[in-house]
């Protein structure tokens, strides 16, 4: 392990925005934060919203900058990037960002029912061939349901067509209610074809992201209502289409 791997896991240790719980805490056991993270971690009721694969926290902390009325919890097993979010949230005073630091598998263990309102999943890995492992597969959507408020919101940013289309074509089969589908954020943002909000809400660019538009893959968006009860299938999906 490199030097600055090592200096930024022990200073992880010292920033209070960041929860680094052991496996042992969390595999098939609920941990001591699950329910009290609006007491605990933020001291208000305001709505808590997740960012899954994180890596350094970008869009949490940005985020969190441009909505002070919600709490944003940036969730990742990579300590190291996560450091950087952690930081920037600490040195800045940004008290509604925080960073958990766990296995998304683990999940369900680290929050109850109705104390997230919303999902943003920013860049993930496509999966390409191992559907129980993507983000916004069947088995995964039903973790998150099982913490999510009724009516709650799954947001989907990726450079990845293979990831953007299966989700599409989830949505489509299981006829959940769609908030907004695009194709390329930053072509129609340019076109001034989004609302002011959309615009700034997907204006936050993650390092991925910045090197993905270098190499000219158009960004997409998808959000979409998560419904509290429905059963989720699976959607008919040829894996050849999308090569990425």
């Amino acid at each position: 392990m490199g030097k600055d791997k090592i200096r930024r896991f022990e200073e992880n240790k010292s920033f209070k925005c960041l929860y680094q719980p052991d496996f042992e805490e969390v595999f098939r056991r609920d941990h001591e934060m699950k329910g009290r993270w609006h007491a605990e971690c933020f001291g208000n009721e305001n709505p808590i919203v997740l960012e899954l694969g994180c890596g350094r926290g970008e869009y949490t902390v940005g985020l969190a900058r441009k909505y002070p009325d919600k709490n944003f919890i940036g969730v990742d097993i990579k300590g190291a990037r996560m450091w950087r979010g952690a930081k920037t949230a600490t040195e800045e005073g940004i008290s509604n960002a925080a960073f958990l630091r766990t296995r998304i598998e683990f999940i369900e263990w680290l929050f109850s029912p109705g104390e997230v309102s919303e999902i943003w999943i920013t860049f993930a890995d496509p999966q390409i061939r191992r559907d129980n492992k993507r983000l916004t597969a069947p088995m995964f959507l039903d973790r998150y349901r099982k913490f999510m408020k009724p009516g709650g919101i799954i947001h989907l940013k990726t450079d990845s067509p293979y990831l953007h289309e299966y989700s599409c074509a989830l949505v489509k089969k299981n006829q959940f209610e769609v908030l907004a589908e695009i194709k390329d954020v930053y072509s129609d943002m340019e076109r001034g074809m989004l609302s002011p909000e959309m615009s700034e809400i997907l204006s936050i660019k993650t390092h991925y992201e910045q090197h993905f538009l270098s190499q000219g893959h158009p960004i997409t968006y998808l959000s979409f209502v998560l419904p509290e009860d429905k059963k989720i299938a699976a959607p008919e999906w040829n894996h050849d289409l999308y090569p990425r």
